[in-house]
């Protein structure tokens, strides 16, 4: 199965209400008066990260990309578990991960070890608690909104690609956790980045039952000569969310496109219209 259809059906599964149909990043629960949102990430050697990669950068990009979710909802984080494979170099594991959480100011909560032999495999889940409600989700974006994106998009290809100014972009991405609780309140939809900006677009369009029209030469990015690779490569984990078009963003941003009535095409890249999502960003299988 590819991605796509191993969720088309998992929601054929008894679904919990906070699952949001699987449509979203993340699971809203009420509990008590609190609404609590967990997410749970992945990552695997050969796939996410060299294996010759610094294992004190996979700790932390694990614990960032999870709470890159949590801040696309607004959440201010509780607590993480961790799922770890034995067998890599472990204190060096153990460092990055002390870094992360000292520097986002999150605790462990507790987890899982076992000894694995070949690649690699780490997980983990994050726990956050609301700020705001009702949660922003990708499922709430309105004809007539504004489309906006935090910060620029490409740092972490260039990383990737060993340039010295963004290896830390892809290595040790910054959740943006503080401008997604700023946020929160006044979104329609919101989302994180992390698959490439078109792909996530196309999804959040789906999502609404909308269409988006991107302004590419509005979209800020790290290399203009490279413009489509910086919108299709992902690994960003910057916000993008839409806002009622008289409300301005609280948070640098930039206005990116605007929601449409649902047309013939999810998105439309500079009046182009863009029918499927292939190729569009990365996608497992």
């Amino acid at each position: 199965m590819t991605e796509s259809e191993f969720i088309a059906a998992l929601r054929a599964l008894p679904l919990h209400s906070g699952a949001r149909g699987l449509n979203d990043d993340c699971a809203v629960i009420e509990i008590g008066g609190e609404t609590l949102i967990f997410n749970h990430d992945i990552m695997a050697e050969g796939t996410h990260f060299r294996p010759e990669a610094d294992l004190a950068d996979v700790a932390w990009k694990l614990v960032a990309i999870n709470l890159s979710d949590l801040a696309s909802k607004g959440a201010e984080p509780v607590g993480v578990l961790l799922g770890h494979s034995l067998g890599g170099n472990d204190q060096r594991f153990i460092d990055g991960l002390r870094d992360v959480l000292t520097t986002c100011g999150v605790p462990l909560m507790g987890g899982d070890t076992i000894a694995a032999t070949g690649s690699s495999t780490y997980s983990l889940t994050a726990i956050g608690r609301a700020t705001s409600t009702p949660v922003p989700s990708r499922t709430g974006a309105q004809p007539g909104d504004s489309l906006f994106i935090t910060g620029a998009l490409g740092e972490a290809m260039l990383g990737f690609e060993g340039v010295d100014q963004h290896l830390d972009s892809f290595n040790r991405p910054k959740p943006r956790l503080s401008e997604g609780r700023a946020l929160a309140p006044l979104v329609s939809a919101m989302m994180d980045v992390s698959d490439g900006l078109l792909l996530d677009a196309f999804r959040m369009a789906q999502a609404s039952n909308v269409s988006i029209a991107l302004e590419t030469n509005a979209i800020p990015v790290a290399d203009p000569e490279r413009r489509d690779e910086c919108m299709r490569w992902g690994d960003d984990y910057e916000l993008l969310f839409t806002l009622p078009h008289d409300v301005k963003p609280p948070v640098p941003a930039a206005r990116i496109g605007t929601v449409e009535q649902r047309g013939f095409a999810p998105i439309f890249v500079d009046s182009e219209p863009v029918m499927n999502s292939e190729g569009l960003g990365y996608q497992h299988g």
